[in-house]
């Protein structure tokens, strides 16, 4: 028998039950803390919405006169003025034990709300930007993504067609600013959006 080899595969057995077993170990604390956070936050009692950054659409500042008799721009027209008869908050980023901690678990519902309303914002607004800027009216669509960019959207096309847009009208200092934007989200796609701005940064 190979003494030498058979005690090498003892040791790496048993280094390897330790690995799993603080692998384990570790994944229940994690869990047990997760849920213990959880429970805080399902008896966290109702607090005050008042202090949420609300989102008003500023249609006067918006080109609401270019192209307004094209079916997807009306359509997209149509939905902003729905929206804005709703509470539209930004929350990407948090979790819903997050916001149960600092709102209230009673508040939950109103919140997704909330946030349900600013996704549908910030998809609309990229798709009447795109419309635009396809249709060759550049600046009319950069005034558009002005705004979806104000809200912190984390819609990758937004920053891309921004970045095109500036790359066109010879202000490439301005996709350094996107970039330095793009860097402070708080999304899963940050890390995305800095990539495609990288690409155009000269």
């Amino acid at each position: 028998m190979n003494f030498p080899f058979f005690a090498s595969f003892i040791v790496f057995i048993l280094w390897l039950t330790y690995c799993l077993h603080k692998t384990r170990s570790k994944a229940e604390e994690q869990e047990n803390a997760f849920w213990e956070r959880e429970a805080l936050a399902n008896s966290t009692r109702r607090k005050s919405l008042e202090q949420l950054s609300y989102i008003t659409i500023p249609f006067e500042r918006l080109p609401m006169d270019t192209m307004s008799d094209d079916e997807k721009i009306a359509a997209c027209h149509q939905t902003l003025r729905t929206l804005a008869d709703s509470p539209i908050v930004n929350l990407t980023g948090y979790t819903n034990t997050d916001l149960k901690l600092e709102y209230g678990a009673p508040n939950i519902d109103l919140l997704m709300q909330y946030d349900q309303s600013y996704t549908l914002l910030a998809s609309t607004l990229q798709r009447w930007a795109e419309r635009l800027y396809d249709a060759g009216y550049h600046k009319e669509a950069g005034i558009v993504l002005e705004f979806a960019l104000s809200t912190h959207t984390d819609v990758s096309g937004t920053y891309r067609l921004l970045a095109a847009i500036a790359k066109e009208e010879g202000h490439p200092e301005r996709i350094g600013e996107l970039l330095s934007q793009a860097e402070q989200l708080k999304s899963g796609s940050k890390n995305i959006i800095v990539r495609i701005l990288k690409e155009f940064d000269p």
